[in-house]
């Protein structure tokens, strides 16, 4: 049975696309299998929480499910085909239904459940999208470096692929097949019940509009087998938290020589010690002795990329305020650099000599009147 996506993310049934993207995320990481090897309970959830996200980060999906729970989702269809499933076995993947299930769709499978089988006139291209190949969808959590440099991220899965032996056509000669005489090809035959008109899969072909006679020994006439697979993905310098990345017909292949799937990749970014993000500036917090704010100077740091910059602070700077380094920030889509600032901080010594105490004090007693002088 399917689980409620709500309740797996943790949020109300009117909760906003930022609670749901903020739930998600939270319980991704928690759950991801890189934190939690051997984990089979973690995995469960990883799985669960995607396919959660799957259904309400789409509009679409997100009113069906509202109106109709679970049967929007029924016959495999959408996300409810992955949902509470793992087709790899790993944790790391799930089925992402690309375009959402609309409302032709719903009350369709709403007649079907009824005996009434397909309605209307897109029956067939339904048919036809079914048996392209279903997108895949993995995530990878990056350093800030990583995505400052760019990256590649490997992933090794195992999926439907093309037969190579008949090309996808299913036939033992390798030829395309056949177009079924009885449904010309469309995978579907019509009749009248009563008041109406319905179409149902063809007898003679079961719905997929050709007939093989001789299959192919490799696939047994479906065109695809399931096979291990390594793919590379290049995640570009620069990249954000949340980025999505595609890589059109790389996810699994088509059934009878149907289209394949795309493959998706979530970038996930790591938090960083030294600097925090802001679009494409990086911001830094140094330390900086109260001689140099008071008189002004020089201080050396380290940027990303592990330059070493020395910066000046003018005399009278504040604890707080930010020194813009131009051009040492994230790379931009537009071939740029965003820029580095420093947050400006002082560290209080609790140590002094005798001598740094006589001279602070003599300091002290020189002070103006003007509140904030010291």
């Amino acid at each position: 049975m399917n689980k409620n996506p709500y309740e797996v993310l943790g949020v109300a049934r009117d909760a906003s696309d930022a609670d749901i993207k903020k739930a998600y995320h939270k319980l991704v990481m928690k759950y991801h299998p890189d934190r939690n090897p051997d984990n089979k309970d973690a995995e469960e959830k990883f799985k669960e929480v995607n396919n959660a996200f799957d259904i309400l980060k789409d509009p679409q999906k997100r009113a069906a499910y509202d109106r109709f729970g679970d049967a929007a989702f029924a016959g495999g269809n959408g996300a409810g085909a992955g949902f509470g499933g793992n087709p790899f076995g790993d944790g790391a993947f799930h089925f992402n239904m690309g375009g959402g299930a609309g409302m032709e769709d719903i009350l369709r499978e709403a007649m079907r459940g009824f005996g009434f089988g397909d309605f209307g006139t897109g029956g067939a291209s339904q048919r036809a999208s079914q048996r392209a190949g279903r997108d895949l969808l993995d995530e990878v959590v990056i350093d800030l470096r990583d995505a400052y440099f760019g990256t590649t991220h490997t992933v090794k899965f195992s999926s439907n692929v093309e037969c190579e032996k008949c090309h996808g056509n299913g036939t033992a000669d390798g030829s395309a097949a056949p177009v079924c005489s009885t449904c010309g090809g469309s995978g579907v035959v019509h009749a009248r019940q009563g008041f109406f008109a319905v179409e149902r899969p063809c007898p003679d072909c079961n719905g997929l509009g050709h007939k093989i006679d001789k299959k192919c020994s490799a696939c047994d006439g479906t065109g695809t087998v399931h096979k291990q697979r390594t793919l590379d993905v290049k995640i570009p310098a620069g990249v954000e938290d949340g980025t999505r990345l595609r890589l059109a017909g790389q996810g699994e292949a088509g059934s009878a020589g149907a289209p394949a799937g795309d493959f998706y990749l979530d970038v996930r970014v790591r938090p960083d010690k030294r600097f925090a993000r802001q679009g494409d500036d990086l911001i830094m917090r140094v330390d900086v002795p109260f001689t140099t704010l008071a008189l002004g100077g020089e201080i050396e740091i380290e940027t990303i990329d592990d330059k070493k910059l020395a910066v000046k602070v003018p005399s009278g700077t504040q604890v707080g305020e930010k020194l813009r380094v131009r051009g040492h920030g994230m790379p931009t889509r537009r071939g740029g650099f965003g820029d580095l600032y420093i947050d400006v901080a002082i560290n209080i010594p609790t140590k002094l000599t005798d001598k740094q105490k006589k001279l602070l004090n003599e300091f002290a007693g020189t002070k103006s009147d003007k509140k904030g002088w010291f």
